[in-house]
Order: C-alpha cells, then structure tokens, then sequence
C-alpha cells in the first residue's frame, strides 16, 4: 500500500495563501456577510446552465455579471464544482471561447477576470478567478500590450482544458472552426458572430453565455431575448422552478 500524503506545514500554509488570493474559492460562502443565499439571480442563472443550451445575464453595470461568467467557465475548466452546485457538468476537460466587443476590452474585463490585473501578465502572479496552481501555461496576443490570446488550465480528473481569448472586432470569420463546450459573449454580440457560436456548441451538448448590459437600447438581438425566453426563479426552499415568465436574464432564446 502506497504512503498516506501528508502536506507539511509550510504546504498547508501555501495553499491557504493561495486560496486567499484566488476569487474562485471566496465567492458563494455558505456564511457571511456576502454569503450566497443573497445572489439569488446568480444561483438560478447557474442552475439554468442544467437545461437551456442558451443563457443570458441582462443587467447594469457593476452587478457582478462578468464575476458570474468566470466563476463558472473556471468550474468547468478545473472540474472544481462546488458542493451546491445544481448547473451544467462536464467530467473532461473542455475548450472553450471568452470575446468581448474589442480585443482591449476582452482583455481589460474577461482576461483581468480570469487572470487578475495586467501587472502580473510578466510575472504570471496570478489573482484572477483561475487558481494560480491550475494555470498550466499561456501564450500571448500581439498587437495589444499584456494581452493573452489562449489560457491552459489542468483539470482536476487529469488532462488540460482550454480557454481562448476572442473579440467580435475580429469578425466572423475568427469564430469558424471546431466545437466548443462553453462559449461566453460579454457584451452584445452580431447576429453572424452568434449564429457562428451555436454552431460551435451543437454536436457537444455545449452552451452559449451571454453577459451584457443593453447599452444600445431595445436592439433586435434584445428584443428577441425578451419574447422568447424563460425564467428561472429559485423557490423559498432553494429549487429551481421552471415558470413560463419571460426574462432576459436567463433562458433559451428559441
């Protein structure tokens, strides 16, 4: 039989530091004054990844709506799911899509959210929503300072997942190619550039994440949101209840 592992002391007290400075694992407490039960539209929005291939998160600014979208492509990167966890579950490794409106953008909101700020690009110090210890190696994007273009992350069940970094500036033609398992857009994407995500994700039981705030008013793409999709709406009891209200928050666009 094999020696039973037993971390010493300065490894114990490495991974503490670590988890204090790695997002993933400070979001959702089950106590406290951030504790989860308070984000209600953040858990029914995880949930619904369960049943609706499509989702959006409709909402101003500063709500968090970013903080949501990396928390969950990092569970399902790492394989990490945390013990309340009643959404979507992949059990390999996944590739994946993260693209903002401009390639500055993509890295000034979803790069910083997954990776921590640009100051630590060179060091690879990082503090983002990925743990420091899963980020198995990147490669950067040029033509933008501190950009990173593709993410690798280590899976928990052994393997490597990964994330590239994208923006709709560089057209539809950029979002052709092989399957993804989840794709997030920030921020409204073109009708071509979304068409070109459900593809990736169909013949993968894949999901498309949209986070955005409708800066342009009731666009098309808005608009279609709002007729066609579902809600989810977590009960008293903390299950999930499929009601027939229409939402843009989360759901299926049709």
């Amino acid at each position: 039989m094999a020696d039973l592992y037993v971390p010493t002391t300065a490894a114990v007290l490495a991974e503490l530091q670590e988890r204090e400075s790695c997002q993933w694992y400070t979001y959702y407490p089950e106590t406290g004054p951030l504790r989860r039960e308070l984000y209600p539209k953040h858990l029914a929005f995880f949930a619904a990844g369960a049943t609706w291939r499509q989702r959006m998160f409709l909402a101003g600014n500063r709500v968090g709506k970013s903080r949501v979208a990396a928390y969950e492509l990092v569970c399902h990167m790492t394989g990490m799911y945390p013990t309340w966890w009643k959404g979507k579950r992949f059990d390999a490794p996944i590739e994946a899509w993260a693209a903002g409106d401009t390639g500055n953008t993509t890295r000034d909101i979803i790069q910083t959210a997954l990776l921590g700020p640009l100051a630590t690009v060179d060091s690879r110090q990082w503090s983002g929503m990925i743990p420091r210890r899963l980020v198995y190696d990147h490669t950067r994007k040029t033509g933008i300072p501190s950009a990173i273009h593709t993410i690798w992350v280590r899976h928990v069940g052994g393997g490597m997942s990964s994330v590239d970094l994208k923006s709709y500036d560089q057209k539809r033609e950029a979002f052709q190619g092989t399957e993804k398992h989840l794709i997030w857009l920030d921020e409204e994407p073109p009708d071509d550039i979304y068409g070109e995500c459900l593809m990736r994700t169909m013949t993968c039981g894949g999901s498309v994440v949209v986070t955005m705030t409708p800066l342009m008013g009731l666009t098309p793409f808005v608009a279609e949101w709002l007729d066609r999709s579902v809600l989810e709406v977590l009960g008293p009891d903390g299950t999930s209840e499929l009601t027939g209200a229409k939402s843009a928050v989360f759901g299926e666009r049709g």
